[in-house]
This record gives C-alpha cells, sequence and structure tokens, in this order.
C-alpha cells in the first residue's frame, strides 16, 4: 500500500481559502464525506476537534496533519488542501499554514498507520511540500507524492538506508524514542526531523516509533548499552527502565520535531544526566524535564481519582439502589435502612465494599504516580488508615474518628514523597543489595513510614474533617449559604467540562456524598450538593442542543446535524458533548453554560432536589428527590444558557 492509494483525486482541494482553522478543517472533514470514507461524519469530526484541544496539530514550516482515529472512519484515508494565502492555525512557528493533510484513521489495523508514518516524513523535506503547494491540478499533486514515495522509500516496506555518517563508533552515539498522544503524526515527524538532524550533523541515530501500531524499530539492549545516550521526545508515558544507567533527556515530542540538532548537541555535548531506573523515575522526571511544580501536582491528583472515581460511581449507584428498594418496601429510615430487604441488603452489602476500596485506591494511585510501583503499597495502606482513623493510643480504631478524604489525599502525596526520598537514599547501598529493594526494603520502610506518618497526622486531620462534616451540617439549615454554594458548584462543572475545575466540584460532591451515605441521614445537605453537581454537568450539552434546534442560524450545517445528540449525552450526565462546540466557540459557549449551570445547581438547591446517586442522569431519576422540581430546575437551566449563547453568537453568514 502506498500513500496514493490512500489520497483520491476528489479528496484533494487546491487554492482554498478558509478564513480560519474552523473552515479549514469543515473543507477536509467534507473532502472525506465525498469520497466516502466516514460512517458518521459529525463524529469523525468531533475526533478531529477533540485532537486539537490537546495541541495544535501545525508542525511548523507551513504545514499542518489534524488527524484522529475513529469508528466513524470505513477505511484509512487521506484529504488535503492548499491554501495559498495561508491560515492562521495556531502554528508553533507563527506562521500560517498552507499545506494541510487530514489523517482519518480506523481503530485498528497496522498497515496504513506505517503508510501515514511515511508521509510524515516525506513533509520534513522542505523542497517536497513546496512543490506541493505549488502544484496545479489534482493530478500533478498525486504524482508529485508518488515521486517523493518512490525516491525516498524504493523498496515496499522497508524504511530508509541510514545515510553515510562521518561518525566512526560502532552502532548507534543516539538512539530515541518520540510518542505522541495518538501516536499519528507527531510521533513519525519527530523521527523524522532526529533521523535528518543526525545525517546532517554526522552523528548516527535510531529513532524507535511509540505509535499508534506499537513500538517500530525497537531499541535493543546492545544498542542501549554502546550509546552516548538516548532523547526521549514524547507527551505519553513510555517505559524507562531499560535506560538505567544511561543519559536520557525528556523532552515534548514538538522539541524533536523543531529542535533535533539542539537536542542531539546536549547529548554529544554529555550535558544530561544519568538515569537510574531504581528511582523508579517516569520519562518525564528525567533531565530536560521542564513540568511545573503545578503541573505535576495534578497530574499525581488526577491519577488517584481517575482510578477512583469507578468504584465511587458504580458503589454509589448500587448503595442508591438498596435505599430506593428499601423506600419501596416500606422500610424505616433508621439505622437498618438500606438493609430492611434481603434484594436491597445485597445492593448495600456490594455498594459497601466497592466504596470500602475508595480511600485506598485514591491514596494508591497517588503514590504510585509519585514513586512509581513501591508507592502502591504505602499508599493503599495510607489510605485505609485515613479511613479507619487509627492512631497510635488507638491502633484499632475503635470509636476513632477517620481523617477521610482529605486524610487520604495528605497519605498519597506525604507517603509517595517520603518513599521517593527513602529510595534516593538507598542508592549507595552495595550493588550487592539491588534485587531486595523492591521486595524487601521499599515495602518494610514504606509500611513503616506510612504507619507512624498517619498515627501521627490522624488525630488531627480527623478534628479537620470532623469539623467540616459539622459545617456541612450547619449549612443545611443556612439556605442563604447553601444555595450560593451549589451555584458554585454546579457552574464549575461548565467550566472546563471535564478539567481541573470540573473535577475538583465533581471530587468535592461525591466525597461528601461518600460520607453521607455512611451516616445515612436523611436530611444531609450532601445530597443537595450532589443534585447541583450532576445538574451543572447536565446542563452544556442540553443548552447546546437546544441552541442548534431553535435557533439554527447561529450554527453551521454540520454543528446543527451534531446537536440532537446532545440530549442524549446531556440526559446521561456526559458534559463532554459540549467540549466540541466549546473548543470552537469557547467565548460565547463557556460563560454561556457555565451562567446556565449555575442558575441550575441554586435552583435545585431552592427547590431542596436531592441525589444519593454520584452519576447516571436520568438513568437514576428514581434516586433524585424531588424529582419533578429537579427537571424544572434543568429545564430554566438550560433556557438560561441557550438564550445567553443566541445572544453572544452571532448568525454564521453560510446557515443553509
Amino acid at each position: 500500500m502506498r500513500i496514493t492509494d490512500l489520497l483520491k483525486k476528489q479528496g484533494i482541494t487546491l487554492n482554498a481559502s478558509p478564513g480560519d482553522k474552523r473552515e479549514a478543517i469543515d473543507i477536509l472533514v467534507k473532502l472525506h464525506e465525498r469520497c466516502g470514507n466516514l460512517n458518521d461524519t459529525a463524529a469523525y469530526k468531533e475526533g478531529i476537534l477533540a485532537r486539537e484541544e490537546m495541541g495544535t496539530t501545525a508542525i511548523g514550516m507551513e504545514v499542518a496533519i489534524p488527524h484522529a482515529k475513529s469508528e466513524a472512519v470505513k477505511a484509512p484515508a487521506l484529504t488535503a488542501i492548499t491554501v495559498p494565502g495561508g491560515v492562521d492555525y495556531e502554528s508553533p512557528d507563527g506562521a500560517p499554514c498552507k499545506l494541510i493533510f487530514m489523517i482519518a484513521a480506523t481503530l485498528d489495523g497496522d498497515v496504513h498507520l506505517e503508510v501515514l508514518a511515511r508521509l510524515m516524513q516525506m513533509l520534513m523535506h522542505e523542497d517536497f511540500t513546496a512543490k506541493l503547494k505549488a502544484a496545479k491540478t489534482p493530478a500533478e499533486f498525486l504524482k508529485i507524492i508518488d515521486d517523493q514515495e518512490t525516491k525516498q522509500f524504493p523498496e515496499e516496506g522497508a524504511a530508509p538506508a541510514p545515510a553515510a555518517s562521518v561518525d566512526k563508533k560502532p552502532g548507534f552515539r543516539v538512539l530515541a524514542v518520540t510518542a505522541c498522544p495518538t501516536g499519528i503524526a507527531h510521533t513519525y515527524m519527530a523521527a523524522e526531523a532526529l533521523a535528518k538532524a543526525g545525517d546532517k550533523m554526522g552523528i548516527t541515530i535510531k529513532v524507535e516509533t511509540n505509535g499508534s501500531g506499537g513500538a517500530k524499530n525497537v531499541l535493543t539492549a546492545e544498542e542501549i548499552a554502546n550509546c552516548d545516550g538516548i532523547i526521549i521526545a514524547a507527551d505519553k508515558n513510555v517505559e524507562t527502565a531499560r535506560f538505567d544507567g544511561k543519559p536520557v533527556l525528556s523532552t515534548k515530542v514538538a522539541d524533536g520535531i523543531h529542535k533535533p540538532e539542539e537536542l542531539i548537541n546536549k547529548i554529544i555535548n554529555g550535558e544530561v544526566g544519568v538515569f537510574h531506573s531504581d528511582r523508579k523515575a517516569s520519562a518525564a522526571e528525567a533531565s530536560g524535564g521542564d513540568e511545573s511544580f503545578g503541573r505535576k501536582l495534578y497530574k499525581h491528583l488526577m491519577n488517584g481519582v481517575s482510578h477512583m472515581l469507578p468504584f465511587v460511581v458504580a458503589g454509589g449507584i448500587f448503595i442508591a439502589i438498596a435505599f430506593l428498594i428499601d423506600s419501596f418496601a416500606g422500610v424505616p429510615q433508621d439505622s437498618n435502612f438500606g438493609t430492611g430487604t434481603p434484594v436491597s441488603a445485597w445492593f448495600k452489602n456490594i455498594g459497601g465494599a466497592a466504596f470500602g476500596f475508595m480511600l485506598p485506591i485514591l491514596a494508591g494511585f497517588i503514590a504510585m504516580s509519585i514513586a512509581d510501583r513501591p508507592g502502591l503499597l504505602v499508599g493503599i495502606v495510607g489510605g485505609a488508615l485515613a479511613a479507619s482513623g487509627a492512631t497510635f493510643t488507638n491502633p484499632s480504631a475503635d470509636g476513632a474518628i477517620p481523617s477521610g478524604f482529605l486524610g487520604a489525599l495528605l497519605a498519597g502525596f506525604l507517603a509517595g514523597w517520603l518513599l521517593k526520598l527513602f529510595e534516593k537514599a538507598c542508592e549507595h547501598l552495595p550493588h550487592a543489595l539491588e534485587g531486595i529493594k523492591p521486595i524487601l526494603l521499599y515495602p518494610l520502610a514504606g509500611l513503616g513510614i506510612v504507619g507512624v506518618m498517619m498515627c501521627a497526622v490522624n488525630p488531627f486531620m480527623g478534628i479537620i474533617n470532623d469539623g467540616l462534616k459539622n459545617g456541612i451540617n450547619w449549612m443545611a439549615g443556612q439556605p442563604a449559604l447553601l444555595i450560593p454554594v451549589c451555584a458554585l458548584l454546579a457552574g464549575m462543572m461548565a467550566i472546563d467540562m471535564g478539567g481541573p475545575f470540573n473535577k475538583a466540584a465533581y471530587v468535592t460532591a461525591t466525597a461528601l456524598l461518600t460520607e453521607a451515605l455512611k451516616t445515612q441521614e436523611p436530611d444531609n445537605p450532601a445530597f443537595k450538593i450532589m443534585a447541583a453537581v450532576m445538574i451543572g454537568g447536565m446542563v452544556p450539552p442540553i443548552a447546546i442542543a437546544l441552541s442548534t434546534t431553535i435557533f439554527r442560524n447561529r450554527w453551521t450545517p454540520e454543528e446543527r446535524k451534531s446537536g440532537p445528540v446532545n440530549y442524549i449525552m446531556g440526559l446521561s450526565f456526559v458534559t463532554e458533548g459540549a467540549i466540541p462546540y466549546a473548543a470552537g466557540h469557547p467565548l460565547q459557549v463557556i460563560p454561556s453554560c457555565l451562567v446556565g449551570s449555575a442558575c441550575a445547581g441554586a435552583l435545585s438547591a431552592l427547590f431542596g432536589c436531592t441525589l444519593k446517586a454520584p452519576h447516571g442522569g436520568i438513568f437514576v431519576l428514581p434516586t433524585i428527590g424531588n424529582p419533578l422540581m429537579y427537571f424544572l430546575a434543568l429545564v430554566i437551566g438550560a433556557a438560561v444558557g441557550m438564550l445567553l449563547l443566541a445572544i453572544l453568537k452571532r448568525p454564521v453568514k453560510d446557515n443553509t
């Protein structure tokens, strides 16, 4: 298979003149649709926009390569446009893009990825891209590609032979690994840029690509042993233990594309520190990492939260079902509520078992993110001790006040960092002890560290946790305070629709709900807060769906076509349905949805609506207290968002 097998004449538009990035994407998607490459145009376009949210796919040199893997793609394919006047595509070099390819990739299969990788490498040759920009007809455009592919890849299925090098050292002086989140474009662009730079500098280099089809051109143990150092140009985690004892330079995949000579020089000149795998460091922590402390903190937290949420969601819904069954059975809401019937008791026990893992999993995966595998033990034990409230004077935690969610956070971060310090202290131990470090020294020391730490802090964290619960209970009798809190948390759900603000609001609500479900107090305000947070996440997709239905002239045909799907996503509490619209029109969509969500959250609290399940949307309707008023609050919030969109967003020029 060759590149020209993936790109048809009808998939090429020359001399296009899109007004902006969004219009350029629309043209390329329509070309895919015209060529019959897609099962679902709207779904594929959403994938393209989602990829752009991760970072622009412009690579510099007036070239952009938007791409997406999607089940909406029938078969792997390409489309292309030339834009003589250029279009702003947020390129890293600031230059407007004049040549844009769009890749449509299926979810399975590897052959097409290898072909697409060739295109990425070919586009690194400026004379080739110049010819494409100057092409007069689609046929000429295809011939230029075919000629370059024949020249650069003379043998089908084989990578280009390494160029002659003045470097006489056996093997490869520099090794590299490239990887981007989707593994389609930037992975191979960086590989080609590094290979070209090595050829130009007379330095032998081998590059491993961690693409969607798996690792290719894998580095061998012998090559690693003989090289001067390794460059990791990646925006996702790659396996680094094999580089123990070698200089490792870790950086962004974009640097591999735009700064290949600088990266190679750092390795050759000995400016890179040695990486030691027994430190359990990730690639981001190798020499050259430039992540801020706040960014690292957030990544560690999200690693814990993402692993914790399935336990909260599934366990919470099971417990809510138990309460629902007992309500229908007429069981009194006393200490046995939720276990008044055999069926409800089954749901309650299973859900409670899942809930029991919540804090250990949260702390465990935070600590693991910090200290790698040895951190899992200290985090899980720390989370369990936080849940129990054990202290030095009360190790069995009989009647102790648990330090709860805050204690688990503290356990995850502090235990992870303390263990990491211990690992560094063990670096100078005799080499003969290397084998027992991960199976004896780290677990034994980690257990002692977290045990002492949590027994020391639990009394204080327990007081704080108890104070917060008392504050929440006091708030229940102060609607003037509870309503603004619910409005704030509901609005946060719409700020970034899955980002830090959204996660902070949702985690706050689920943590409060967890404690409330344990005490089974029917009037606990945590149930109102959970209801407000869920309604805040339901409003944005529904507001957009209403806008595309009622104010049709504000949206393009493609946006209107995708609009109705958001009714379902909104009612299912899937806020992410609004992301493509927010990405395309952030200044109009985000403020409108934020205000709509805040209104819905405030009304939900004002109407006294409650929720005992942490997820589910309309699928957990029976667990919602005062459901009719809850639905009214949802409708009003969505209507407010829709009306603000109509005010802030002007009609589009072409709304046919």
